[in-house]
């Protein structure tokens, strides 16, 4: 242990992208999965602090100070799910009282039937407020804002809309879409109505006729007819180029459709995921952590994008234990676990930058030069996530 415990310290203060002592055994692996956890406990407690006000959501650190939005921005959610894993790792009241405060915050999104983004925004603070602790007031809210999230589904396209400002006539529907069919899945389980889930499945059946490329990749953007469902345009926002593969995208198919197999069993979506990943892997660059694109022009002088590596990972580490064949299951859980190596390392960590975020690196959208090599509050989110999903892994694998 104590080798372990010197090898990672030689490592932090080279500021080495990998560790050359790497952690091998599942012991190793959770000592530096509790010490990453410990440290993002820190970081989110200093940002309880600094930001105060529970009607401030934190979004990115740009020039050293957390920017913020109100409850209506999109990534309004991942705050207050950060401070509920960390009311999990503590089990420190505090935790939860801060974690509660941030999300009654949120209350009025259960209505807002202007986005698709319900799902990060309700299911990752009020869902992981129901899990831990049952209060049925939570539940309440998660099953009003299916009903409410629902209102965007059009049956003549099979999705539900992401964007209101394209052309009325545009029904356009983004691969981030699939993330926010998990509230649908649990709350058609919970009290809901078996709708929600019929309509979670058709939107996800639509985006792998239309979204997934045959090698794996996927455009970011489609606008559909809505009066027809038919597919107008295949384009992008976000990344380098209509045909290129944007990074946290295709994260976000991984990890969508892994957790739509999982909520449904049904192999098409198993296999939509296996490919995805498949690409993710396959196509990053030494230190496991992507380019903002895939096929960004001037790799290898492209920002790194954290955010698109810790989505992934967590994605890909559930997509590990859904694989029935032992070799596959392996070959993704390796995958993940160098994924996480090189984000749990100095190079991506905030610990010599005194950031007040867990992870640096991050792009929100190159093309509008916009949140560019910087720390974004869902990269902390679900990196996270990955940890707690490696170190249950690792648990029971060990039988602890």
């Amino acid at each position: 242990m104590k080798r372990t415990i010197i090898a990672f310290i030689i490592c932090f203060a080279l500021g080495s992208l990998m560790c050359s002592k790497a952690p091998k055994t599942d012991s190793e692996w959770i000592t530096l999965i509790d010490e990453t956890l410990d440290f993002a406990v820190s970081q989110l407690g200093k940002s309880i602090e600094i930001v105060q006000d529970s009607t401030a959501f934190p979004r990115n650190v740009d020039k050293g100070e957390w920017y913020t939005t109100n409850a209506y921005g999109w990534t309004s959610g991942f705050f207050p799910g950060c401070l509920w894993y960390s009311y999990e790792v503590t089990q420190d009241d505090y935790f939860k009282k801060q974690a509660e405060r941030w999300t009654d915050g949120l209350i009025e999104q259960q209505f807002n039937d202007g986005t698709h983004d319900t799902g990060f925004m309700v299911f990752c603070s009020y869902g992981n407020g129901y899990r831990l602790t049952k209060n049925p007031a939570y539940k309440s809210i998660i099953l009003q804002t299916a009903e409410t999230l629902v209102s965007r589904f059009n049956p003549n396209v099979g999705c539900i809309k992401s964007w209101d400002w394209m052309n009325p006539d545009d029904f356009p529907v983004i691969i981030d879409n699939m993330m926010n069919l998990e509230l649908l899945f649990w709350a058609s389980k919970n009290g809901g109505k078996k709708e929600w889930y019929d309509i979670a499945v058709k939107h996800a059946d639509t985006t792998i006729k239309n979204h997934l490329r045959e090698d794996g990749s996927c455009p970011h953007v489609i606008k559909y007819d809505s009066n027809t469902g038919e597919v107008l345009e295949k384009i992008t926002q976000q990344g380098a180029a209509d045909n290129s593969a944007w990074s946290r995208g295709q994260a976000w198919g991984v990890y969508g459709y892994t957790m739509t197999y999982r909520e449904t069993g049904e192999f098409r979506f198993l296999e939509a995921a296996k490919s995805m990943a498949d690409f993710f892997i396959t196509h990053l660059p030494n230190d496991n952590v992507p380019y903002w694109d895939f096929y960004a022009p001037n790799i290898p002088k492209e920002p790194k994008d954290a955010s698109a590596a810790a989505i992934a990972a967590s994605g890909i580490l559930e997509l590990s234990q859904l694989c029935e064949d032992p070799e596959l299951s392996q070959k993704y859980l390796d995958a993940a676990k160098q994924i996480l190596q090189n984000l749990a390392s100095n190079a991506y960590l905030t610990k010599k930058s005194g950031k007040h975020s867990v992870l640096d690196h991050c792009v929100g959208s190159k093309p509008g030069d916009s949140e560019v090599d910087i720390p974004i509050i869902y990269a902390d989110y679900y990196f996270i996530e990955s940890l707690f999903r490696l170190k249950a892994i690792l648990n029971d694998t060990s039988g602890s």
